[in-house]
């Protein structure tokens, strides 16, 4: 029987995570780290001020490193991504409800943060989440190739064919196989090459936040989506 390909890299950093001491802190910021930015793009259209917004996804993240908060997180329950998202929901509710609370000076009254949006913010929070997730796994994948690639002295080559990695401006294969010394028949080959590493490592990020396979495939169609997007809104703005 073939084994599944998927691992559960990040899930292990999440146990690591749930303990005590310098170890589990360690990962719990590396967890931080990670998803910062989609945090930081939810909760700036949650409040609609930039500024807000980075105290605000700051204060998450201080929260979860403060109060270990990690330990309802569960491998089992799906994907991480899920729960941090409704970790994010959370805090914010919370947040509203205590500022509200101090203005009244008073008790707290309980407002579902999804039937109470505050004004300027449309209702797909969720869809912007998704979208920063997705653009941030892949350029950890692109940056992991890149690091692969120096590594065996190779970062001149990538450098030449990044363009027809990372969405932006199609490259030109003249000046790249001149630059890298190939004939055309090779250029096309190593960037297919490239092309191919640069997808597993996409693959591996994404394993690496679900145990299932079944999940992780909905994932990788998802970045693919978000990827096409990006890259096309990259090319008109």
């Amino acid at each position: 029987m073939n084994r599944s390909p998927f691992h559960a890299t990040r899930w292990t950093l999440v146990r690591k995570a749930q303990g005590r001491g310098e170890v589990a802190r360690a990962a719990l910021s590396e967890l931080c780290s990670i998803y910062y930015e989609p945090v930081l793009q939810f909760t700036r259209r949650w409040c609609g001020d930039a500024e807000r917004a980075k105290d605000l996804a700051h204060g998450f993240f201080e929260d979860l490193l403060g109060r270990e908060k990690l330990g309802a997180a569960d491998p089992a329950k799906g994907r991480f991504r899920s729960y941090l998202l409704a970790a994010v929901k959370h805090f914010l509710s919370h947040r509203r409800e205590r500022d509200a609370a101090a203005k009244r000076g008073g008790g707290v009254e309980q407002v579902p943060l999804d039937e109470a949006p505050e004004p300027g913010v449309s209702p797909d929070w969720e869809r912007e989440f998704d979208r920063a997730w997705a653009l941030a796994l892949i350029g950890r994948a692109l940056d992991s190739v890149g690091l692969e690639m120096r590594a065996a002295g190779k970062g001149a080559q990538f450098e030449a064919l990044r363009p027809w990695l990372d969405g932006g401006p199609a490259g030109d294969p003249a000046a790249a196989g001149e630059a890298l010394g190939l004939a055309p028949t090779a250029l096309k080959v190593a960037i297919h090459r490239l092309r191919q590493r640069f997808r597993q490592k996409v693959r591996e990020e994404i394993a690496a936040t679900t145990t299932d396979p079944e999940d992780a495939a909905d994932e990788f169609r998802h970045l693919v989506e978000v990827w096409v997007t990006a890259a096309a809104e990259t090319r008109s703005g």
